[in-house]
């Protein structure tokens, strides 16, 4: 993996919103704002595996269920997230769920992961909890 350390402010964001980097996912992984849906935290999440921000993937994880330490593969390029379902996560909900796909390439082989994963609010502030199964 090729961390992108230091984006351009017209270059696609690569959660594949459609929009450019800082008009989406730039401005949380780079501290200015949190994100205001579960969603929006699961497409940040994802841009920051794709620029190796190992930091904002342990700051956006709930405390109860967040590793002391993450290693990110360096042999593992992340190619594109589709969001196919997502359950309460709104501004004013107090938890969510965001099912997606993540396509990625590892050492040279193509291949792709489906998780559906659980979201809190806590104090404003959306965090990741674990994957796990709706209900």
């Amino acid at each position: 993996m090729v961390p992108l350390s230091n984006p351009s402010h017209v270059m696609r964001c690569p959660c594949n919103s459609g929009d450019v980097y800082q008009a989406c996912c730039g401005r949380f992984l780079d501290g200015d704002a949190n994100a205001p849906t579960a969603v929006a935290l699961m497409r940040s999440r994802y841009t920051a595996f794709v620029m190796g921000n190992a930091d904002y993937l342990l700051s956006t994880w709930h405390p109860d269920t967040r590793p002391k330490q993450l290693e990110l593969d360096p042999e593992q390029t992340w190619l594109g997230l589709v969001i196919t379902d997502s359950f309460d996560g709104g501004p004013w909900d107090k938890d969510g769920v965001v099912v997606f796909t993540a396509h990625y390439r590892h050492n040279g082989a193509r291949g792709s992961m489906t998780e559906t994963s659980k979201f809190i609010r806590l104090r404003k502030q959306w965090l990741y909890v674990a994957a796990g199964s709706v209900g």
